[in-house]
């Protein structure tokens, strides 16, 4: 609304001008509404555009805005899934193992556990045998890839709603899953293990499944929530297709 308008809920475009402020009409309306998100989208278009219009200066010019490598990393993934598919209806779903495998899982987020300290559990088990394939859940970007104490060999994606799908325990990665790699719902990108709870390659420690946790990210910090439903829906709606 600009800093000198004593109007602090002013939608006059013209007004915010004045008092030059930031919010731009996007839908000819007539009004800068910060709820409304061609309004939004419209400010934010232009204010990036005046670094310039090639990747390198948009990064730039995202990162002076929000002071954060990973606000950064996230838009721009978002934006190359977008522009490798030319659409924005990238709303299917799959379940993380294919339905003809046998495999069992219950609500488990929250549970409590030990190893390493105690803590919970953020997210739910799928049990399943050894190299049954594990796939991506939605269209997203790997943004990690490797070993972690805790989840053995374990892949991160991250999907157009800003969710991050962390897949832990693995027995192995997909040859051509790599860090930046774009992926669909069902592609396959490793396969069920027992790995984790110790150094590199340990393996075994409890029987083999699938950790599969989701996280939310507010532009700030990242927290778990509980995927079971999810799980379940897509199990469901997989079902009813076959």
């Amino acid at each position: 609304m600009g800093a000198l308008n004593p109007d602090l809920e002013d939608k006059n475009a013209l007004n915010i001008g004045i008092f030059d402020g930031s919010g731009l009409d996007g839908n000819a309306d007539g009004e800068a509404d910060r709820l409304n998100d061609y309004d939004v989208l419209y400010t934010m278009a232009k204010k990036i555009s005046t670094y310039g219009f090639d990747d390198e200066n948009i990064r730039i010019a995202l990162w002076d805005h929000y002071q954060r490598d990973q606000a950064v990393r996230i838009i721009t993934g978002h934006a190359n899934i977008y522009a490798k598919y030319q659409t924005v209806s990238l709303h299917d779903n799959a379940f993380p193992v294919p339905l003809h495998y046998n495999y069992s899982y219950k609500s488990t987020w929250g549970a409590k556990r030990g190893w390493g300290g105690r803590r919970i559990h953020e997210g739910t088990d799928i049990f399943a045998g050894y190299s049954t394939p594990v796939r991506a859940t939605t269209y997203g970007i790997v943004e990690l890839k490797g070993w972690n104490e805790y989840g053995g060999w374990r892949i991160g994606i991250r999907d157009l709603d800003n969710v991050y799908h962390y897949y832990a325990h693995l027995h192995g990665f997909a040859e051509d899953i790599e860090e930046g790699t774009i992926v669909t719902p069902g592609t396959v990108i490793g396969s069920v293990g027992s790995s984790g709870y110790g150094k590199p390659g340990t393996q075994g420690k409890f029987p083999p499944h699938l950790h599969y946790g989701v996280y939310r990210d507010n532009g700030i910090s990242e927290w778990s929530f509980d995927p079971y439903p999810k799980l379940r829906m897509w199990e469901q709606k997989e079902r009813q297709k076959s």
